[in-house]
């Protein structure tokens, strides 16, 4: 018997994003909990697990476009947790970022910029 959607994707959540990710899906139980079944479901399930390409290049893509969105700073900061969890070095996701200036503006990879740095200071904590 093949595994569930559900238990693809909890699988990647908790390869890529660890308690983070948890955290997200269990802070939507008293108010949505389908949408973090479907969070589950099918970005991590569908998605992530799909073969041709790597989580590192999934996350270097993901960071991209919430950099490039320039809106979304919870989001951000969890990727760019994720990112790092999965091999990015820091250099790396500064280069996503600043690649980002030229298509999305400097507002958003200032956004993004200031959420890195927010990031490695609670990792460093």
């Amino acid at each position: 018997m093949s595994a569930s959607r559900f238990d693809i994707g909890l699988e990647q959540l908790e390869k890529i994003d660890g308690d983070a990710g948890k955290n997200v899906i269990e802070s939507l139980q008293d108010i949505c909990p389908d949408l973090g079944r479907f969070i589950i479901e099918f970005p991590f399930g569908d998605i992530y697990s799909r073969p041709a390409l790597d989580l590192k290049s999934r996350e270097i893509a993901t960071v991209a476009a919430l950099t490039a969105m320039g809106n979304c700073q919870p989001q951000l900061k969890v990727h760019l947790k994720a990112a790092l969890n999965v091999g990015c070095t820091e250099e790396e996701i500064k280069e996503v970022i600043l690649q980002m200036a030229g298509y999305s503006g400097f507002p958003s990879a200032l956004n993004a910029m200031f959420s890195f740095k927010d990031v490695l200071s609670e990792m460093t904590k």
